[in-house]
């Protein structure tokens, strides 16, 4: 791989006689990486059950190293979605910035939901999450892999980040910025983006990762946390970046990220390096505000999160659910959401997803969503169907099928072994298919 001299000068700059380590390590195969999510299974469990070969990533508990040929991704346990496929350098910014559960946290960049997922997994349920991305063509992606993994205490926006900064004042214990940026990490990933990155202009990503360092300053609380990560090695988009903030506002200081990551913090900032970590390389700086705060905290928005659920709903529940979900909820026309709790006002901002999406009625009748079905535990459901890995009729479910089954009539929860797929109506010995479309095996 022929590298740009500009990228040499730079690199030589950050590691000095590191430099033909660096190279080299272009010279080996790219790493791929597994998180395992927290929120459907250990990954005690899953390690009893995983059909792959897997190594532990080192800066993560819950991130392993597997082999390409494995093909994870068409997988049973994927669709269930007891893991997720993951750069494994990208797997450090969320462990550098560590939410705690109860946590209110926006991740301002979040498409297409990798670390977004990650953050849902170390609140556990607990706390709430604002995943904003301002691209409307990732946005579903996003969407689809949040309800995928089950996550059901975050609220998905489409918004400027001078939008999210005009209405969040104050309201987050802790954000994540994965910044655009020139994507010096993807060089061997992404053979184009060696071409990309010599047709860019020098500093072109550097105005958009100042203004949602600016933004991200009005919207987080006196003592909160505030990561900034990206895949590129130039100091412009990541040291200098972070120190020119820290310039423009002083109530910022630089936290060091932990020992027990494995970083190369020679910088004052966390690195990874491809010559030096199994991974394409990241940058992860981490910040707190000692600030009196910008303003006064916004406040959950009561108008929206106190609608209550139709009879046709609570009827649903009633003959098919062993638990009773409380509120708050959100109906949007037919539509039926389970907000998180604390939720922020979001009255004239662009959200593709209030939370939990529950269903929507039809001719007086609750349909329950795919999405529902995700955030479910095996035994939430008067009925079930289980699968096994091994099952033939499980990838069938999942490409769409009707199956011949065996259980009680009436609408079940679908699940592979454990965990749940979807739903299913089952008469007579023939199961009725419901997994979503967009979602099927191919």
């Amino acid at each position: 791989m022929k590298f740009p001299e500009s990228f040499l000068e730079e690199i030589r700059a950050l590691i000095g006689s590191e430099t033909e380590a660096f190279l080299k390590s272009y010279e080996q195969p790219r790493q791929f990486g597994l998180r395992v999510n927290r929120l459907k299974i250990s990954v005690e469990d899953f390690l009893k059950i995983s059909p792959f070969k897997l190594t532990p990533i080192p800066w993560t508990v819950d991130g392993f190293y597997y082999n390409e040929t494995e093909r994870p991704a068409k997988h049973p346990f994927y669709h269930a979605g007891l893991y997720y496929l993951q750069e494994p350098s990208a797997m450090a910014p969320v462990n550098v910035l560590d939410p705690q559960p109860g946590q209110t946290v926006l991740d301002l960049c979040a498409c297409p939901g990798g670390k977004t997922l990650q953050i849902a997994a170390a609140l556990g349920g607990h706390g709430t999450i604002v995943a904003n991305d301002i691209s409307t063509s990732r946005i579903k992606a996003l969407v689809r892999n949040l309800e995928m993994a089950g996550v059901t205490n975050a609220l998905v926006i489409n918004e400027s980040e001078e939008k999210l900064g005009a209405r969040f004042h104050s309201v987050f214990d802790s954000i994540l910025i994965d910044a655009p940026c020139s994507g010096e990490g993807m060089f061997r990933k992404d053979s184009k983006a060696l071409e990309a990155w010599s047709n860019q202009v020098p500093g072109h990503f550097r105005s958009i990762q100042d203004s949602l360092l600016d933004q991200a300053a009005k919207m987080l609380k006196p003592g909160g946390r505030l990561a900034y990560s990206t895949c590129t090695f130039n100091r412009q988009e990541n040291e200098w970046a972070l120190d020119a903030f820290m310039a423009r506002h002083s109530e910022f200081s630089k936290l060091q990220p932990a020992p027990k990551l494995g970083l190369d913090t020679r910088t004052g900032y966390g690195r990874l390096w491809p010559h030096l970590h199994e991974g394409e390389g990241h940058f992860a700086g981490l910040l707190e505000s000692s600030a009196n705060g910008c303003g006064h905290s916004s406040l959950p928005d009561r108008n929206r999160s106190q609608s209550e659920p139709t009879e046709a709903y609570r009827q649903f529940e009633a003959e098919n659910l062993t638990i009773k979900l409380t509120g708050p909820f959100l109906r949007i026309e037919d539509k039926l959401y389970k907000l998180p709790e604390g939720l922020p006002s979001t009255q004239g901002m662009r959200v593709i997803r209030s939370g939990w999406y529950l269903g929507e009625e039809k001719n007086g009748r609750f349909v329950p969503s795919g999405a529902f079905a995700m955030g479910l535990k095996s035994g939430n459901a008067k009925r079930e169907i289980h699968f096994e890995a091994d099952q033939f009729d499980v990838v069938r479910y999942l490409k769409g099928e009707t199956l011949n089954a065996a259980g009680e009539d009436g609408l079940n929860l679908i699940c592979l072994g454990s965990y749940p797929l979807g739903w299913g109506k089952l008469n007579k010995g023939s199961l009725k298919n419901q997994y979503p479309a967009a979602w099927r095996m191919l």
